[in-house]
């Protein structure tokens, strides 16, 4: 039997998603209509076999969590429970806390995966891949080609051409090391946990010789990353499974629209249903939209490519939303124009106004290309990207918003752009 645990972090994580990180947990945020993390659990649930999946996090539990996990379980027939770490325990640590609920019933393996990945998760793959290599004590790591110059951005792995075998792991080079990346998704044994013991037995030690530390808290805060693939590396244990297909981090919010963008796409061969066509009397749509079916949209509007409309949004006559993501609630009055942008739960957008962003997509002429990480500020400007409206927003008619990020529960009264507004 298998297992999956999902590594969902917690509220002092995800800073770069704010503001809309304000009102649900990261992990919650949907994506393509639906949260980012049923994508994982909807891959993990065609596994034949998976009997379990386990979110670790530092989240308080929460009214939001608890739906999802209740809705989760009866949709997907499947044991789907939340462990609550005590503090942020690194990759490593929060599995290796919980080790005994991993193991419960006896795993022949488990997944391990981050909740801020968009990916097609070829899980199956990693199964073969893992029972080809022959040896069912050995960890693999999915991985990917990025760039020469991204790279340096992700843990890069150098392997071995003929056998996969990882050789060297380096978390976040400063210079060029391999252009295959981690993409944040394990297959481990049981046996992994004997490789974080011995870590977790190394910083105990490292404590009592290190009197000044406060005792035992910082001996559990354990990195998969530095501190396990590093020294697992070139032991014959743990493998890299290369895919081609598509996966993206979404660490800010612009990579929420490029990951909806991607999973839209996937809808096709996965979910056609989730995709809306064209109908006599309703909105005119170009290339993939998502509608949820309480949303109320006036014939007149034109929809897509790449947009995701959530539930009671309202949308009026004439108006033209294009790459972006609507959330629950939303108003968008006459004749407005949404191009590149996330508008908040409640939020309202006055007639002819226009809310605008500018695309953090990769570069579309290399197929390597991943999106950047980008700071929010370069040269003590605020670098253009898609433009955010938190919760409950006003925007009064015939005004732009261009490449601004504007935090909940504001009423503007003029037009912005490049501004964060406080």
């Amino acid at each position: 039997m298998l297992k999956t645990v999902i590594l969902i972090g917690g509220p002092q994580k995800g800073t770069r998603f704010r503001p809309l990180s304000f009102e649900v947990p990261k992990p919650l945020f949907p994506v393509a209509g639906v949260p980012m993390l049923q994508h994982h659990i909807e891959a993990c649930a065609k596994i034949p076999n998976m009997k379990e999946i386990l979110l670790v996090g530092f989240y308080q539990p929460n009214e939001e969590l608890n739906r999802f996990l209740m809705c989760a379980q009866q949709d997907f027939k499947i044991s789907i429970r939340y462990l609550q770490e005590y503090a942020a325990l690194g990759t490593g640590g929060g599995i290796y806390h919980f080790r005994d609920q991993i193991l419960s019933g006896g795993p022949e393996a488990f997944f391990v995966m981050n909740a801020d990945v968009c990916s097609e998760f070829p899980l199956p793959e990693m199964l073969a891949f893992q029972k080809e290599h022959g040896d069912t004590y050995s960890f693999v790591i999915l991985g990917t080609t990025a760039n020469r110059k991204q790279s340096m951005n992700y843990g890069c792995i150098v392997a071995n051409q003929q056998t996969d075998e990882v050789l060297h792991y380096v978390e976040k080079p400063s210079t060029f090391v391999s252009d295959i990346i981690n993409c944040g998704i394990y297959l481990f044994t049981p046996d992994i946990f004997q490789h974080i013991g011995a870590v977790f037995q190394k910083n105990q030690q490292d404590m009592l010789l290190d009197e000044q530390s406060n005792g035992w808290q910082r001996a559990e805060v354990i990195r998969l990353e530095q501190d396990i693939f590093t020294a697992l590396a070139g032991q014959g244990k743990l493998y890299v499974y290369k895919t081609q297909r598509f996966w993206s981090q979404i660490k800010s919010a612009g990579s929420a629209i490029y990951a909806s963008r991607l999973y839209l796409n996937q809808y096709h061969q996965t979910h056609p249903e989730r995709l809306t066509e064209n109908k006599e009397g309703g909105p005119k749509i170009s290339g993939n939209v998502y509608i949820h079916p309480t949303a109320n949209i006036d014939p007149t509007a034109v929809l897509g490519p790449n947009v995701s409309i959530g539930t009671d949004v309202t949308i009026g006559a004439g108006v033209r939303v294009r790459e972006s993501i609507i959330l629950h609630g939303a108003t968008l009055q006459d004749h407005s124009c949404v191009l590149n942008s996330i508008v908040g739960w409640d939020s309202t957008i006055g007639k002819w106004a226009r809310v605008e962003g500018t695309p953090s997509d990769p570069n579309p002429n290399d197929p390597y290309a991943k999106i950047d990480s980008e700071t929010l500020f370069r040269e003590g400007k605020l670098t253009p990207s898609i433009t955010i409206l938190g919760c409950n927003v006003n925007i009064p008619s015939e005004v732009i918003i261009l490449n601004s990020i504007v935090l909940p529960h504001k009423d503007l009264n003029r037009s912005f752009k490049n501004q964060i507004i406080l």
